[in-house]
């Protein structure tokens, strides 16, 4: 197996390169910034995900990409046209380059945000409809789209993960059913890479929290089996964990669902 990692430099893709190290004949990691020089069964590129062709190039052959760069930014101003360019563009680019170079499957970081709009009081599955909370939901969204047309239309392997509160440890009321560690991310990520031959799945991005607001059965099939859980942090948390905004404490987004292009936006239920 030959894996390609967009966002090599980011939070997930330096603790995903610590744990994966040696796991595959190949992990050729890319970025838009210069990464830490190549180790052993490793390849470095500086390629920015917005250019079609270095992409292409870039995937050379390789068996499984797995997506994790892009724009995971605040509700500001200018947010839409952030993710225009690196989470919408560039996640399109990722799967045209993929078909071109005949990769046989891409791992999508998706987001939780894709479907933040709903109410805390429902569970949520893979197979819920979008609802998304921001402009980045909407990116999110978006991905999702393009990798199921890609699976659809090519045949492309596709893993969506809709990735929760990714920390050492959780912060917040609402990261106790939200949280993934680093641990269970990378296991989840290696799980999407090496499960056996499928279409398209959506999974969520999650330990095995004891407060778990989504059914993560779809993660289940890749072989997923968490192991760290945020209830031991609850007491913690409880005690000094950062306070919710009354009006994002309904929804499974958060915060994200009370701002509105950086002011305090209205809800539509």
């Amino acid at each position: 197996m030959r894996v390609l990692m967009t966002g090599a430099a980011g939070g997930i893709g330096k603790e995903a390169r610590r744990q994966l190290a040696g796991r595959y004949p190949l992990l050729r990691l890319l970025d838009m910034v210069e990464i830490e020089p190549a180790g052993p069964g490793e390849e470095c590129l500086v390629v920015n995900i917005c250019d079609l062709e270095a992409l292409t190039a870039a995937m050379e052959g390789i068996d499984c990409v797995v997506h994790l760069a892009g724009m995971s930014v605040e509700p500001e101003s200018n947010a839409w046209e952030q993710v225009l360019s690196a989470n919408i563009a560039g996640t399109y680019n990722i799967y045209e380059a993929a078909r071109r170079a005949g990769v046989r499957r891409v791992v999508f970081a998706s987001s939780h945000h894709a479907v933040g709009y709903y109410r805390r009081s429902q569970t949520l599955t893979g197979t819920i409809a979008p609802r998304p909370d921001s402009y980045y939901g909407v990116s999110k969204v978006t991905g999702e789209a393009l990798g199921r047309l890609y699976a659809d239309k090519f045949g492309l392997s596709t893993v969506s993960l809709r990735i929760g509160a990714y920390r050492a440890k959780p912060t917040d009321v609402r990261h106790l059913s939200v949280w993934i560690s680093p641990r269970d991310m990378v296991e989840l990520l290696r799980c999407s890479i090496e499960a056996p031959l499928l279409h398209y799945v959506i999974a969520y991005g999650m330990s095995a929290n004891t407060r778990a607001i989504w059914d993560n059965r779809e993660a289940a099939v890749l072989g997923y089996r968490p192991v760290d859980n945020a209830e031991d942090y609850a007491a913690e948390v409880m005690s000094t964990g950062a306070p919710e905004l009354e009006e994002a404490k309904p929804f499974h987004g958060g915060w994200y669902c009370a701002w509105d292009l950086g002011s305090h936006g209205l809800f539509i239920d």
